[in-house]
């Protein structure tokens, strides 16, 4: 029988009714030390797994056309349980059969800086292992989305010319 599974995203045809893969959330976390897209990804890789994309979200030296010295985040304190259930859930809403070989675990790590960042430390590192390239892309991609908009963590922009800016206060949480 085949079903369509829903997701925020759209709409995603998997063939058959779907029997949840298993899952691992690898690691959910946040940190006030550098982050590594080379550990998440080691973590996440399987033999089973026929895909893992990585994501990093690094501090740039610029926003709305002013000059960035640095970056400090701020996490309300059930921020690790709320990224914790995040994660959950975009790996439920992606977790589907293969159609020609049953279940592949999707493998899920993340992580997002707290504290003081430098221009390109990496502020949020994801990675995901599926069974297959768009599923792997497709999760990925939501995992940064949903973690961006739900997590309440924000972000405090010193400028070069004396000025500071806080994003994303009175959203996520």
């Amino acid at each position: 029988m085949s079903t369509v599974q829903q997701t925020s995203r759209g709409k995603i045809a998997t063939g058959r009714q779907p029997s949840r893969q298993a899952l691992t959330v690898v690691h959910s976390g946040l940190s006030d030390r550098q982050l590594s897209v080379d550990v998440a990804i080691a973590a996440v890789e399987s033999s089973a797994s026929g895909a893992v994309v990585s994501f990093s979200g690094v501090v740039r030296n610029h926003d709305g056309g002013k000059a960035v010295e640095r970056l400090s985040y701020t996490a309300h304190p059930k921020a690790p349980q709320i990224l914790k259930d995040v994660l959950e859930a975009v790996a439920a809403e992606y977790s589907f059969p293969d159609e020609a070989e049953g279940s592949v675990p999707v493998r899920i790590w993340a992580a997002h800086r707290v504290g003081a960042l430098r221009i390109g430390d990496a502020a949020l590192v994801c990675a995901v292992a599926t069974g297959h390239r768009g599923q792997a892309f497709a999760l990925c991609a939501e995992l940064v989305d949903r973690i961006k908009d739900e997590v309440p963590i924000w972000k405090e922009q010193f400028f070069s010319d004396g000025t500071v800016e806080w994003v994303g206060v009175g959203t996520a949480g």
